[in-house]
C-alpha cells in the first residue's frame, strides 16, 4: 500500500490524486497540493520506491498503475489524476489500464514516448555520496557539491535523505531504480484508449512534449488538450507554482473540461 498525504476535506467532488516524478516524495508537493485542496480532498502519494512507501523488487509502469488503481479503488473508486514526468507516465498507464477509475487526467511535461536519457548517473553520485557523521543537511549539501554542480538539483535530491535515521539512509531505492531505468525512461506498449477529458501540460522551455508527439498522444487519448506555461521548464510546478496551480485548478474544476 502507497504512503498517502491527505489536504482538505471530502466535499463530494472527486478527489485529486497526485503522483511525483522519479526521485521525488508526496512532501515535494505540499503547498500545491493544499491549495488544491480547497474544494476537493487532495492525496498525494510516495511511489513504490520511494519516500514512505514500501521498497519492491521491481518498478514498472503496470505495477506503478495497479499501486494507483488500489488507492483510488479504497477512496472512493473514482479520482482526477495529475502526474509530473514518471508520475506522468504511471498516470497515463492508469487511465489507460484501469479507464473507470479515472475522472479527469492531467498529466505534467512528459509524453506516452521512451526517452533515450538515462537517469542513472545522478544514482551513481548519489550512491557515491558519504553518509558517514551526517548531520545536518547543509554538511550534505556541501559534501553533495562535489558530485553535483546543480544548487537545485542537489536540494531536490536531499529531500528524500533521512537524517534520523542511524545511520542517515536514502529514501530512495537506488538499487532497483538503477536496475529498472530502461522502463522508466521507456514506454510500454498498452494498447486501448482512455475516453476522458486529458490535460497536457507542459513548461515552454521543455522539450519533453514534442509537437510530433502530438498524434500519437490523440491516439491514445482523444480528448487531449495542450498547454505551456511561459518561461517554465521541465520542473513547471517548480518554476510556476501559482501559474501550474490555476492551469490545473480551471481544467479540473470546469464543468465541460
Amino acid at each position: 500500500m502507497l504512503n498517502i498525504i491527505r489536504h482538505g476535506t471530502n466535499t463530494g467532488a472527486a478527489p485529486l490524486l497526485i503522483v511525483h516524478g522519479l526521485f521525488g516524495s508526496a512532501r515535494n508537493w505540499g503547498v500545491i497540493a493544499r491549495r488544491l485542496s480547497e474544494h476537493r480532498t487532495v492525496l498525494v502519494v510516495d511511489m513504490r520506491n520511494h519516500g514512505d512507501s514500501p521498497w519492491m523488487p521491481t518498478h514498472t509502469y503496470a505495477e506503478m498503475a495497479a499501486d494507483l488503481a488500489k488507492v483510488i479503488t479504497d477512496n472512493g473508486g473514482q479520482a482526477d489524476v495529475l502526474g509530473h514526468s514518471m508520475g506522468g507516465k504511471a498516470a497515463m498507464a492508469l487511465a489507460l489500464l484501469h479507464p473507470d477509475l479515472v475522472r479527469r487526467l492531467v498529466v505534467a511535461d512528459i509524453a506516452p514516448v521512451a526517452y533515450d536519457h538515462s537517469q542513472s548517473h545522478h544514482i551513481a553520485s548519489l550512491r557515491e555520496l558519504d553518509l558517514t557523521g551526517l548531520s545536518t543537511r547543509a554538511e550534505a549539501d556541501r559534501r553533495l557539491s562535489n558530485l553535483i554542480d546543480d544548487p537545485a538539483l542537489r536540494a531536490f535530491f536531499l529531500q528524500s535523505l533521512d537524517l534520523k535515521s542511524t545511520p542517515p539512509r536514502w529514501r530512495i531505492n537506488l538499487d532497483v531504480l538503477d536496475a529498472e531505468m530502461s522502463g522508466i525512461v521507456g514506454w510500454p506498449e498498452i494498447s486501448g484508449q482512455f475516453d476522458g477529458p486529458t490535460f497536457f501540460l507542459s513548461g515552454q522551455l521543455s522539450n519533453y512534449v514534442k509537437p510530433d508527439d502530438r498524434a500519437h498522444i490523440v491516439s491514445l487519448f482523444p480528448k487531449a488538450r495542450f498547454a505551456r506555461i511561459p518561461d517554465a521548464g521541465h520542473w513547471l510546478h517548480a518554476d510556476k507554482p501559482r501559474e501550474f496551480e490555476a492551469a490545473v485548478a480551471a481544467f479540473i474544476d470546469h464543468p465541460s473540461a
